[in-house]
This record gives structure tokens, C-alpha cells and sequence, in this order.
């Protein structure tokens, strides 16, 4: 091979091993939060978990948590709960009201920001929220902050309340953080607490 040959075999190389570092390692794209399940240690704060959906039972609640989503490209992050529309969705616990968003997937979503601050409750598919619900609000559990509903992509009379959990690092906004399985603490199971 000529003098050439090696060095534009030399360049084609540089190139994809700068290819597969930028791939390998995400560049500085943050990834989705992890789906890790409650795991001991990670004590939840003190309170158990309300359901947050009124007149629903604790028995009536079912764990979706992993189940395919989007034609299998993603799995579910949280727990269904379901109920008709219109039906009050309850604070699961004490808290202050982090953020009101709408995005295509949750539709109507609030989070919840826990007092010590290491957790966020997450609502999504509501049809409304309750009056006077504002940015920056203390919430206790048990409060009406909700209606459950079928925006996003729950799909039309597909009423239900999505209920999600995220541990979250300091300084961790209220998109980001762990995703947690919830299904334990609104069953009642002292796993994950």
C-alpha cells in the first residue's frame, strides 16, 4: 500500500473511533432517567402513601410498572390507576406543587416536590386541575389537586390517573431523577420504605 493508502486508512480510522466514542458515551445528550424498582435503603419520607384517587381501594390498584409501551419502545414508569373522568385525584402525600405541564405523552401532568425534597410525585392524564392550584403551593396529603382524565396519550375514554415517583439528587430539577416503582407504597408494602 503507497504512503497515501496509510494515511487515508489512518484518517478513516480516527474517524470511526471518534464515531463510537460519541455514540459509546452519549456525548452530552442526558440520558433518560433509569426504571430501577424501590430497593431497601432507599428509604421513602416518613408518611405512607395515600392512593391517589378518590374511592379507589388499595386492592383495586394494580403494579403496570415495566409493562410495554409505544409498540414496545419504552416501558411503563409508574402505575395506571383507573377510574372514571372527572373522578378527584388526591395528593399521595404532603408537598409542594413543583411544576403544572402539559406534554404529548401525560397530557395535564402536575408534580409534586416532597418536603425533604428527595422525592416527586407524578400525575399525569388529568382532565383538569383542582381550582386555585398554583406553582409554589404546599399541598397536604389527602388534598384534592386533581380530576383523573384521558389527555395525553391515554387514549380517548381511556379515563385513568397515571401515577409516577422519581428519587431525586439535590439540585435535580422536576424532570429529572430515578423513576421508582410506586405500586409497593400505594399497595401499602413497607418494601421500598
Amino acid at each position: 500500500m503507497s504512503r497515501v493508502g496509510w494515511v487515508i486508512l489512518a484518517l478513516v480510522a480516527t474517524v470511526a473511533a471518534l464515531f463510537a466514542s460519541v455514540t459509546r458515551f452519549g456525548g452530552s445528550h442526558r440520558s433518560a432517567p433509569s426504571a430501577t424498582p424501590p430497593v431497601a435503603g432507599t428509604a421513602h419520607d416518613a408518611e405512607p402513601l395515600a392512593v391517589p384517587v378518590a374511592g379507589v381501594a388499595r386492592g383495586r390498584i394494580s403494579d403496570s410498572w415495566g409493562d410495554p409501551r409505544g409498540e414496545g419502545g419504552r416501558t411503563h414508569q409508574g402505575t395506571d390507576i383507573m377510574a372514571p373522568g372527572g373522578t378527584a385525584v388526591l395528593a399521595a402525600a404532603s408537598g409542594r406543587v413543583e411544576k403544572l405541564f402539559t406534554s404529548e405523552r401525560g397530557g395535564l401532568t402536575i408534580y409534586v416536590r416532597s418536603p425533604g425534597g428527595g422525592w416527586v410525585y407524578y400525575y399525569a392524564h388529568l382532565a383538569g386541575y383542582a381550582p386555585g392550584l398554583a406553582e409554589g403551593q404546599r399541598v397536604a396529603r389527602g388534598q384534592r389537586i386533581g380530576f383523573v382524565g384521558d389527555t395525553g396519550d391515554a387514549g380517548a375514554g381511556n379515563t385513568h390517573l397515571h401515577f409516577g415517583l422519581q428519587r431525586m439528587a439535590p439540585g435535580e430539577g422536576w424532570w429529572q431523577g430515578r423513576a421508582v416503582n410506586p405500586y409497593p407504597l400505594l399497595a401499602g408494602s413497607t418494601a421500598g420504605r
